[in-house]
């Protein structure tokens, strides 16, 4: 288990898919009770952030309201430094409620990559995932002179503060492979047919 609290990050709109994203179900179970169980297999704090506290009902761990100030991940992450920053912890790991694949060794490779950086940020394929990064809870004293450049991006605001990325292989296929829609809600219920809850393929 780590020291530091997993904040999963389930406030967007998800219109693509006609809303309420985290409660659509996935095999067996609701997107945010696999979240759920994949954070807590990592660390014994893990929270929800949402943009409203009747968003997901009772989903089992405590809530966090997203920054209204803020738009789209930046406003969860905001309400996920200010948690770690209460509890006096000194990180706080992110995660998206709508990446069912994640690695088992995402929490304890980033926090092996961190070293003296502000964040680390996961990738696969050549792309970044800043939802599912390690920040430092002093990254909250930057976000106000992000905030005012006008920028709302995660990848923007990890540039600002430095970040190192840690990757991981996207072949068979990328386990940061994330549902936005109804194609890719069936995607992964194939992909769901023939891996282990870890995303890996079943030997032949």
């Amino acid at each position: 288990m780590t020291g530091y609290p997993v904040v999963i990050l389930a406030g967007g709109e998800a219109r693509r898919i006609g809303g309420d994203k985290p409660l659509r179900t996935l095999g067996n179970a609701r997107l945010i009770d696999r979240a759920l169980a994949v954070a807590r297999g990592w660390s014994d704090d893990v929270a929800v952030s949402v943009r409203s506290a009747d968003q997901l009902g009772d989903p089992g761990a405590p809530i966090l309201i997203d920054d209204p100030a803020l738009e789209g991940p930046l406003a969860g992450l905001a309400s996920a430094l200010r948690h770690a920053r209460a509890q006096t912890k000194t990180e706080v790991l992110t995660i998206a409620c709508d990446m069912p694949f994640l690695p088992a060794d995402l929490g304890p490779r980033l926090g092996e990559a961190l070293a003296g950086e502000a964040a680390a940020l996961a990738a696969s394929g050549g792309r970044l995932h800043p939802v599912c990064a390690l920040w430092r809870a002093a990254a909250l004293d930057a976000l106000p002179d992000y905030v005012r450049t006008g920028r709302r991006s995660l990848h923007g605001f990890a540039e600002q503060i430095g970040f190192t990325a840690v990757a991981w292989p996207a072949e068979p296929f990328d386990p940061f492979f994330n549902i936005n829609d109804e194609q890719e809600l069936r995607a992964a219920e194939a992909r769901l047919g023939e891996s282990n809850p870890n995303g890996l393929k079943r030997p032949a």
